[in-house]
């Protein structure tokens, strides 16, 4: 039996990570799932192989280049060179830029940009030489429009946005796939539910539908890939 293609997601959580995570894995996938929550991504690995699925959690700081590598490695000793890097880390504070200290501006640039470079760094020699894989970027509303207050979002987002357009087209054409979502509007989780009770489920993206559109994006003919692909609600203003 042939061995199983691997997809690593990095920043799972109960939401999209958990819903691309599940997608994946019921196609058949080795899914890695990579958090700073070694707890909440746990959980949804036994879920996963409670449905006959396979995972592996490995807890993963993507600040900390050491922890980014030591993750890597196990996935490449253990599983072999993943097919697809899914990057779906984000953090932010909403704050005025009076408001934000330096360590927080610097920590969330951390998580929505150089993690992603840092992973990605782990993975592309071994998908450069294959001339295959497909790398994943979940961006946000952010990554267009540096709204008041939410600048600890928007310049790691536009950081992460010209990362993935940097690097499609220096390897596109050697075979690796490269698209970066941006995500207009909010996801319907759990959290979002008990905090807007009076919010209609069509006004938020459901992160199954979203997780949906990551697998095709993974599926696409590479005579017609995508760059850049947005997703919102039918009733979401744009």
């Amino acid at each position: 039996m042939s061995q199983a293609k691997v997809a690593v997601i990095v920043g799972v959580g109960p939401g999209l990570g958990s819903a691309i995570t599940h997608r994946f894995a019921r196609e058949g996938f080795t899914v890695v799932l990579m958090s700073r929550s070694g707890e909440t991504i746990t959980d949804i690995k036994n879920q996963i192989l409670a449905s006959g699925g396979k995972a592996i959690a490995i807890a993963t700081d993507v600040t900390e280049i050491k922890s980014v590598q030591s993750a890597f490695a196990q996935v490449l000793s253990q599983l072999g060179t993943p097919e697809v890097l899914i990057y779906n880390a984000g953090n932010f504070q909403m704050a005025s830029i009076l408001e934000l200290t330096p360590e927080q501006f610097e920590t969330n640039w951390q998580v929505n940009c150089l993690g992603a470079f840092l992973a990605v760094k782990q993975v592309l020699p071994q998908m450069v030489e294959q001339r295959r894989g497909t790398i994943l970027f979940t961006g946000a509303t952010a990554a267009l429009r540096g709204s008041a207050r939410f600048a600890s979002l928007a310049v790691g987002k536009f950081g992460l946005r010209a990362l993935a357009q940097s690097l499609a087209r220096e390897v596109g054409p050697l075979g690796v796939h490269v698209a970066h979502i941006v995500i207009d509007g909010i996801i319907n989780t759990n959290k979002v539910q008990a905090r807007e009770m009076e919010r209609e489920t069509y006004t938020l993206l459901s992160p199954h539908a979203i997780a949906e559109n990551y697998w095709q994006l993974y599926q696409q003919d590479y005579t017609a890939w995508t760059l850049e692909l947005d997703l919102r609600p039918a009733v979401e203003n744009f």
